[in-house]
This record gives structure tokens, C-alpha cells and sequence, in this order.
């Protein structure tokens, strides 16, 4: 691999700031026959990139497309036995995602349409100069980033139905949180899989967040996936990307969101929800780092850290039959619970204090006084939906500009033994709210702050 050990000592550590901050991280593959030129490019981009491969020919080229992921490739044209845009085209069709850069003596139009069309998005006219290249390469790198950023922001506004306030940090002074905190810190720096478990609204998505950001992968992109909300026929395509015309409705080529996360943290929520089918893939993806899009004969190099997360009981998924007890295995590395609300003592009044103020700058209204009745009934009730249900009631407290009638030390006190179990108060709670609700299940899901799934779920069991 290039650049050599005397390359990278004339290497500046901080970002080239006339070429964008991207370049310093980039990964580029140089393909041309003539040794003059692959030298000249390797004193150009060695200092500058992260890694350089350089490649003689097309053939060796295609090796290490199969070994490495590239940001950019950049290419001659006119080389022996097969000219850069026929392998470009044929690399295209059979998986090839990275942005390409076309070198050229030979600038007329018919070659510039042949190049566009096998997928070459810049071009760079022999003889070049070495800003020239750079600045060509620096196009290439912000608009991967920019597409990227793009889509994970589309997907992340597709796929949550609720806009979650305090994502990027665990809020909370309780002994149980305070452990989950310092767990997170320890496993953090390494490139360890974290399997997070807990009830659903516990923080779960806060947690993958915080392990990213105080990783050394936080400058790339953390990902977030939500198994469990996309169609079991769509899910391959969605996570690995597919080629143009591998299914009916693909009309062009498409990266899959494991490549959109290359280099960052992929975050696959309620992975109890992955389909069987797709569970083998993932296991695969797992020991060989590699996915294969969609209708391409091409494994893709992925460079990713792995953290899922499941309000299930996994082991029992797999005593079921539900679950993969190879992927459980795989990916029981490191597992952190996310301890309910009910069992963080104190924090519910903190973190009502923190979503009043947050959500009444949002709502653009008054925030609604926590009083000493307030704070009793919101230590003392159990919540069933933890953090989400919290911040459902608030965003009513200020709508209603009051607490909700109902809320308050009788009705939040802790149930006696007459009550029944704590299964028992869940249901009545559960039905309750859907009882308001007028039966409507996705509007009491979300003002419990659970899924749709889950409710459907429970109401299944109850036989309700």
C-alpha cells in the first residue's frame, strides 16, 4: 500500500485547508499503465490521503476493488487490452459505487458522452497539474459526504415518527444511569459490537449515540436503522444497496445504508425484527466485512462499527426458533441494559425539568411550574413507557398548560398489594390510554411512547 513509511513521514497531520478537510481521511485508487504517472500521482496524493493504492492495469486494479473500499478512483483512459471507460462501465454493472475521475489526453466530445454514461463524474486533461487533481478529487469528496449526509438525514426524518429531544447525551444522576454512563465510557475507544437491551423509550438511541461520539470514528457517520420499520421485502436493498434493474422499481444504482455508514457507526435498532433471511446476510456481513448489493456479482469492503439494540429478551428468540443463535452469539460481545425509568431514582423529576424547558423554546410556549405535587407524582409513578412517556406528558402539560387531570400523587402512587403485579397496572395503563384514545392504537402508542408493534403485541397476549 502506498503511500511508503518515507511518504507518510512528509505527511501534515492537520487538513489540507486549500483542498477541503475530507481529503486527509479519503481512501484513492490510482489506475494507469505508465510508471511516470502513477509516481507522479503518489507524490501528489501519498502526503495528503489516508491511503493510496496504485494499480498498472485494469486486472490489478479489479483485485483490489474486491480487497479495499475507495472514496475515489482515478483512471486513464487509453491503456493495453481494455480503455478506462469499458472497465468502468463493466465495474458499474456488476457493483462499483465510488465516484470515478477520468484521465484524458483526448478531450472530444464522444469519449467525454462514453464516460458520463459509464459513470465517470470528473474528468482531468492531460497535461494536468497537481491542483488541478486535487481540486478535482476535492469535488469528488464533498459530494460524497454531502449525498450522504443527505440521505442518512431523509432516512433518519423517514423512520422516526417522534422528533426525540436530548439524543446525543444520557440525562440523569441516579446510581443505575451513572453505571451505564461510565460502561459506555470503558467501551467506547475500542472497535468492540455493543448489544444494548432495555424497555423500549429507555434511551437505547442515546446510548449508540454517546458510544459514537466518544469513539474515534465520531468525525464520520453515525447511522441509526430501525429494523423493525422497514418492509421485510425492502430491508436487503435498504441496508446493502442495489444495482440498476436487480429488482422491479430500481432504476438506478444505489448505495445501501451499511456503505452510507462506511468508515462511521451503524446503529441497527430492534434487531429482534430482522427477518430470517436477512439475520444470515448480517451474520456474513459480520465476519467478513463485506456486503454484497442487490443483484451485484461484488462483495463491497465496509469499514464499520457494529451497535444494536433490542427491547427483547434475545435468548428467548432464540429458544423460539425467532433468532439466529449464530448472529446472538456474534453480536453478544458487549451488552449494556438501559436500566427503566422507575429504576432511576430521581431523574424523572430532572429530566421533566429539562424536556419543559426544551419543549416550551420548541412548542414556542409558557413552561407549566413543576410544583412539590408534580414532583411527588412524577417520582412516585412507575412508568411504563420510561423517557418517551415522560416527554409525551410534558408536550401535553404545555399544550393543556397544566398537568393532564388524572396526574397526581393518588392516581401516581405506587400500586398496593391489592393492585395486583406490575404486569397488572401495565395493562390497566395500557388499556386506559387506549380507552382515551377511542381505541385509535397508533395515537395511544404514541403518547405512551412505545411502538404500534408493541401495543398489537400486548393486546394479542391479553386476548383484548
Amino acid at each position: 500500500m502506498v503511500p511508503t513509511e518515507a511518504v507518510r513521514a512528509l505527511r501534515d497531520t492537520s487538513a489540507d485547508p486549500e483542498f477541503g478537510p475530507w481529503l486527509a481521511q479519503a481512501s484513492i485508487l490510482v489506475v494507469d499503465d505508465e510508471p511516470g504517472m502513477r509516481n507522479f500521482l503518489m507524490r501528489t496524493l501519498g502526503p495528503r490521503c489516508k491511503r493510496l493504492e496504485l494499480a498498472a492495469d485494469t486486472d490489478e486494479a479489479t483485485r483490489k476493488l474486491d480487497q479495499h473500499h475507495f472514496d475515489v478512483v482515478i483512471l486513464d483512459n487509453i491503456m493495453p487490452r481494455k480503455n478506462g471507460v469499458e472497465w468502468l462501465a463493466e465495474q458499474r454493472a456488476i457493483g462499483f459505487f465510488a465516484d470515478a475521475i477520468l484521465m484524458t489526453a483526448y478531450a472530444d466530445l464522444e469519449t467525454a458522452i462514453q464516460a458520463l454514461r459509464a459513470g465517470a463524474v470528473d474528468f482531468v486533461l492531460k497535461p494536468f497539474r497537481s491542483n488541478q487533481l486535487l481540486n478535482a478529487v476535492a469535488r469528488c469528496l464533498d459530494r460524497i459526504r454531502l449525498q450522504r449526509e443527505n440521505y442518512v438525514l431523509r432516512y433518519e426524518l423517514k423512520a422516526t415518527s417522534d422528533h426525540i429531544l436530548l439524543r446525543d447525551r444520557l440525562i440523569g444522576e441516579s446510581a443505575a444511569i451513572a453505571r451505564v454512563r461510565d460502561t459506555i465510557a470503558r467501551v467506547a475507544p475500542l472497535p468492540t459490537s455493543v448489544l444494548l437491551t432495555g424497555q423500549s423509550g429507555t434511551g437505547k438511541e442515546v446510548a449508540a449515540r454517546s458510544l459514537h461520539t466518544l469513539s474515534d470514528r465520531a468525525a464520520k457517520p453515525f447511522v441509526p436503522v430501525n429494523c423493525g420499520a422497514i418492509p421485510a421485502d425492502m430491508i436487503e436493498s435498504e441496508l446493502f444497496g442495489h444495482l440498476k434493474g436487480a429488482f422491479t422499481g430500481a432504476e438506478r444504482a444505489r448505495e445501501g445504508l451499511f456503505q452510507h455508514a462506511q468508515g462511521g457507526t451503524l446503529f441497527l435498532d430492534e434487531i429482534s425484527e430482522m427477518p430470517p433471511a436477512t439475520q444470515s446476510k448480517l451474520l456474513r456481513v459480520l465476519e467478513d466485512r463485506k456486503v454484497r448489493p442487490v443483484g451485484s456479482e461484488r462483495e463491497v469492503p465496509v469499514d464499520l462499527r457494529f451497535i444494536f439494540a433490542t427491547n427483547a429478551e434475545l435468548e428467548k428468540e432464540v429458544q423460539a426458533g425467532r433468532f439466529r443463535a449464530d448472529l446472538f452469539f456474534r453480536i453478544n460481545v458487549m451488552q449494556i441494559h438501559l436500566p427503566p425509568l422507575k429504576e432511576r431514582e430521581g431523574d424523572s423529576v430532572e429530566l421533566a425539568t429539562l424536556f419543559m424547558k426544551k419543549l416550551s423554546a420548541q412548542l414556542a410556549m409558557p413552561a407549566v411550574p413543576i410544583d412539590a405535587a408534580a414532583r411527588r407524582a412524577l417520582s412516585t409513578y412507575d412508568w411504563p413507557g420510561n423517557v418517551r412517556e415522560l416527554r409525551n406528558l410534558i408536550e401535553r402539560t404545555l399544550i393543556l398548560g397544566r398537568f393532564p387531570e388524572g396526574f397526581g400523587p393518588g392516581v401516581s402512587a405506587p400500586a398496593s398489594a391489592e393492585a395486583g403485579s406490575l404486569a397488572d397496572v401495565e395493562r390497566r395503563h395500557i388499556l386506559a390510554v387506549l380507552a382515551a384514545c377511542t381505541g385509535q392504537r397508533d395515537e395511544a402508542a404514541r403518547q405512551l411512547g412505545i411502538s404500534r408493534k408493541t401495543i398489537d403485541r400486548k393486546l394479542a397476549a391479553w386476548d383484548a
